[in-house]
């Protein structure tokens, strides 16, 4: 693994824990030591002026958590979110976000040694993920939280 892909990943030096989600047919995960809770979907408050990809704010127990629709984030058009769409929330360094995603999958315990470089010529991809990962089968996009959220590491 690349050090560019290292700077972006806490934890041990030897394996990873991620929860997995998915988005269509596509699989993502991210550190499970950032996960806080997992809620199902139950709409948020809408912010004016905000991006298309900003759902809105959700209050939990206190804290106004702001949801992201990782659909439409990477750019595959906005989620009609139903009943079964979860919000996975998330620490970014001292502050919680949600993702909108379709479903949570489980919990995946990798080497660092499989994590990838995300393969150039898609620079939405390039942008907000931290690596690819073949775990049984399947490609796992390892996303980069503060990228994702736009804010950078130092404002974490």
């Amino acid at each position: 693994m690349d050090e560019g892909l290292a700077a972006g990943i806490s934890g041990s030096t030897d394996g990873l824990q991620l929860i997995a989600f998915s988005i269509g047919e596509q699989t993502y995960g991210v550190e499970i030591t950032t996960v806080r809770e997992i809620r199902a979907w139950n709409g948020a408050t809408p912010l004016p002026n905000t991006r298309d990809y900003v759902r809105g704010v959700i209050n939990l127990r206190g804290t106004i958590v702001p949801i992201f629709d990782l659909r439409a984030r990477f750019g595959e058009g906005r989620t009609e979110p139903t009943k079964t769409h979860v919000v996975v929330v998330l620490s970014v360094g001292e502050k919680w976000v949600g993702l909108l995603v379709d479903a949570v999958s489980d919990i995946l315990t990798v080497a660092r040694e499989t994590i990838h470089p995300v393969p150039q010529g898609n620079s939405l991809d390039n942008e907000l993920l931290l690596g690819i990962i073949t775990h049984e089968q399947r490609m796992v996009g390892l996303i980069d939280l503060p990228a994702v959220v736009g804010w950078t590491r130092a404002a974490a």
